[in-house]
């Protein structure tokens, strides 16, 4: 089985991931991936340098990422170029990720996919689509904790990400992992699912 798992900034999907993934799936985490690619030396850096000028990769060699974000949220087709740039990268480790996974005998694979619903394009390779659900306020206070971002940054990020009613709807299953959700209930959902796709 494949499963796509998403979630808006704050969610707590990458929680959700990594206990699936302490059950025995195979996780494979888009946003790992993108920026293994964008980081010293990875393999967007030359295109990045090409597309939007040397400004834009730090002295370590990767993106600048503060830069780049400052520039896709002034300018949309900024952030269009850059997906260009990076999805393809992504998409293929992705899927040599899940051949290994296969070869490995795993039996469920989790795609951890931030913008699932965003890109439309990964409907087609999955069985089932895991939605991490809670309210906007509360991904705007775990982010403001864990990042030192100010609400109105967070907020203007969440713009851009699918709303909470549209990533509902494009859901085969909702987790909802609330302000009053412990670790320890998001444990049980996490064994819960397991056991629905045979882990």
């Amino acid at each position: 089985m494949r499963i796509g798992l998403t979630g808006g900034i704050g969610s707590g999907k990458s929680t959700f991931g990594q206990l699936l993934a302490s059950l025995g799936a195979a996780l494979i985490d888009a946003d790992q991936i993108a920026r293994i690619v964008t980081g010293p030396g990875g393999a967007a850096i030359e295109a990045i340098r090409q597309t939007f000028g040397p400004d834009y990769v730090d002295a370590a060699g990767a993106l600048d990422r503060a830069r780049m974000r400052a520039l896709a949220f002034s300018d949309g087709d900024a952030r269009l170029r850059l997906e260009s740039i990076v999805h393809p990268l992504v998409t293929q480790r992705s899927a040599e990720e899940a051949r290994q996974a296969l070869q490995d005998g795993r039996r469920l694979i989790v795609h951890d996919i931030p913008l699932l619903v965003e890109s439309g394009r990964w409907a087609r390779q999955l069985d089932a689509v895991v939605v991490i659900d809670c309210p906007p306020e509360t991904q705007i206070e775990r982010v403001v904790q864990r990042s030192g971002l100010t609400g109105e940054a967070v907020q203007a990020i969440l713009s851009h990400q699918a709303s909470r009613p549209v990533r509902r709807a494009a859901a085969d299953i909702v987790v909802f992992n609330g302000p009053h959700c412990t670790l320890t209930q998001l444990q049980a959902q996490a064994a819960q699912l397991g056991q629905l796709f045979g882990l």
